[in-house]
């Protein structure tokens, strides 16, 4: 598949523009020499999410980026991937204002990989590894360590089995591919008998507790537009074309403001602790020189450790466009048509397989058959209400076992 073709959307619902007429402005899209192959149903949806954009501040939606058609100043980036720092500068990228996405001093920066501590202070690491992220980031995050060396992964194997299944997690993967549950050294020996070296060196590899069951949280803050919104929710897990368990949506509770109007908001304790790790989190990628981002998306993991102990922890960021991009989108949507509009509900939801029933008032992006990833719908649901906070406080804290986890807190 050329990743650099743009397929267009015959699924987009035209609305109205809420954004203040800015002709001269042109919002594109940028696929970066370091991002990794798309499926036809992620172009066509990242197309939408740059139109949506366009709306939103009133101006034309141009296409994939042309350094001879678009070579002044008042561009806005939609890309593909995290950027690196030389290649948004290249770009005439200096500040956050200017992209959907972020902007990481090295190639690891955007990946899991940062998440965790390695081994020991001697161990193998790339260019620019920080230890002042990990020491902030280490109280809100699982118990873990990113390796470079087969034998850095069997000293982490080895701490971690001791407390039960460990989860192996590729840096680049996402969705939830890339994935590996050991639970012995025997499977972890097997796993890198298998896996490539030049890998392994020049990416990584995160050993981490596995929870089950587990409820992955998204928490997220987002300024475009000139606007923020900041939201949190829950994942929903499905099974795609081949069975394998993937990402498959995210539903948000989205308010007009930043971090502190979050959490100024009603909410479930276990929710309310995902929030202030995601924020610790958030704070923590300061330590990389360079590093700043538009969109901020953090998933964190709560559930049940090997031994049974109840965990949370920030598993990853996310500094381009996700997977909830179009709900995240569609709530400053919502807030720019009706300015008393103070938290909205947005869902973004992911199908495989058979066809399903579509709900009459979603925003479609994709319903097709995707030549890689098979038959897939894509869409997005908004609900409107100022009684929304209230109702949803529990959003993913309903399943017995964490209802008797929270009492913990």
């Amino acid at each position: 598949m050329d990743r650099h073709k743009i397929y267009r959307n015959p699924y987009i619902r035209k609305c109205r523009r809420t954004g203040v007429a800015n002709r001269r402005k042109r919002v594109v899209l940028y696929f970066s020499q370091w991002g990794t192959p798309m499926y036809a149903h992620e172009k066509v949806t990242l197309a939408k999410v740059a139109e949506t954009i366009a709306e939103l501040m009133g101006c034309e939606f141009d296409g994939e980026y042309d350094p001879a058609r678009h070579s002044s100043g008042n561009i806005y980036f939609v890309p593909d991937d995290t950027l690196m720092q030389d290649e948004a500068l290249h770009l005439g990228i200096h500040s956050p204002t200017v992209l959907y996405g972020g902007v990481v001093p090295y190639p690891f920066v955007k990946t899991k990989v940062i998440t965790h501590d390695l081994v020991s202070p001697t161990a193998i690491k790339p260019k620019g590894w920080s230890y002042v992220f990990a020491h902030i980031a280490r109280d809100v995050i699982l118990p873990g360590y990113s390796v470079f060396t087969a034998d850095d992964a069997r000293i982490a194997g080895k701490r971690l089995l001791s407390r039960g299944a460990v989860r192996l997690k590729e840096p680049l993967g996402d969705g939830g591919y890339g994935q590996t549950v050991v639970t012995m050294l025997r499977e972890l020996d097997a796993f890198l008998e298998s896996f490539s070296l030049q890998k392994l060196e020049e990416t990584g590899l995160v050993l981490e507790t596995n929870l089950s069951p587990l409820i992955t949280r998204s928490v997220g803050h987002i300024t475009t537009c000139g606007e923020t919104v900041a939201y949190y929710g829950t994942q929903r897990t499905v099974s795609n074309n081949k069975g394998q368990l993937v990402y498959g949506g995210s539903r948000l509770v989205c308010v007009r403001g930043g971090w502190d109007t979050l959490e100024s908001l009603p909410m479930d304790p276990a929710i309310r602790l995902a929030v202030a790790q995601a924020r610790a989190y958030d704070r923590a990628g300061g330590s990389y020189p360079g590093f700043f981002a538009s969109r901020r998306n953090y998933d964190v993991g709560q559930g049940l450790d090997g031994q049974g102990r109840w965990r949370s922890g920030v598993f990853e960021a996310s500094w381009r466009s996700g997977g909830a991009s179009t709900a995240e989108l569609a709530a400053f949507a919502a807030f720019a048509r009706d300015p008393t509009l103070q938290v909205v509900e947005a869902s973004a939801v992911k199908e495989f397989g058979k066809p399903f029933e579509v709900p009459g008032d979603a925003i479609v992006h994709f319903q097709d058959h995707d030549p890689k990833d098979g038959p897939i719908l894509r869409y997005t649901v908004v609900t409107h209400g100022s009684d929304i906070a209230a109702n949803l406080p529990h959003l993913g804290a309903s399943d017995p076992t964490f209802q008797e986890a929270h009492q913990e807190f």
